[in-house]
């Protein structure tokens, strides 16, 4: 008696778990945080006391979290 192979059917969360789904408004959010962090390391390299840190702390802080939370 020959059974059919089970094909892997769409992924779907467990029941009551919450999923993350990215739209264009995340990769922006998330761009702009690649953005913030790398001027901020390259202006860290650069000697920058005041901005660099300022960047850094928006970029890792402020807009990764936005762009890996918001719906």
């Amino acid at each position: 008696m020959a059974t059919k192979p089970i094909k892997p059917g769409p992924q779907s969360a467990a029941p009551g778990r919450p999923t993350l789904s990215f739209s264009r408004a995340n990769a922006f959010w998330l761009g702009g945080a690649a953005v913030a962090i790398a001027v901020g390391y390259a202006l860290l390299a650069g000697g920058s006391e005041t901005i660099a840190p300022i960047l850094l702390v928006l970029g890792y802080c402020v807009l990764l979290p936005i762009g890996i939370i918001k719906k």
